[in-house]
């Protein structure tokens, strides 16, 4: 799969890349969570982004160590 972005000639750095990296890294784990419709997922997580946390297994509990 291509996106516009990887397909541009113009680039400064490696941030394209990371950006590229971390966008299928999010769409790989929505997947294997079970997404469905990985727009809406994602939409679903832009508007409610505390959403996002448990899905990389990070809560506000703090654990026997307190961190």
């Amino acid at each position: 799969m291509t996106y516009a972005e990887d397909a541009s000639t113009l680039h400064t750095g490696t941030a394209p890349r990371a950006m590229a990296t971390f966008r299928n890294l999010a769409i790989g784990l929505l997947k294997t969570l079970g997404a469905a419709n990985i727009a809406k997922t994602t939409r679903a997580i832009r508007d409610q982004p505390e959403r996002a946390l448990p899905l990389l297994g990070i809560t506000n509990n703090p654990d026997a160590h307190g961190t």
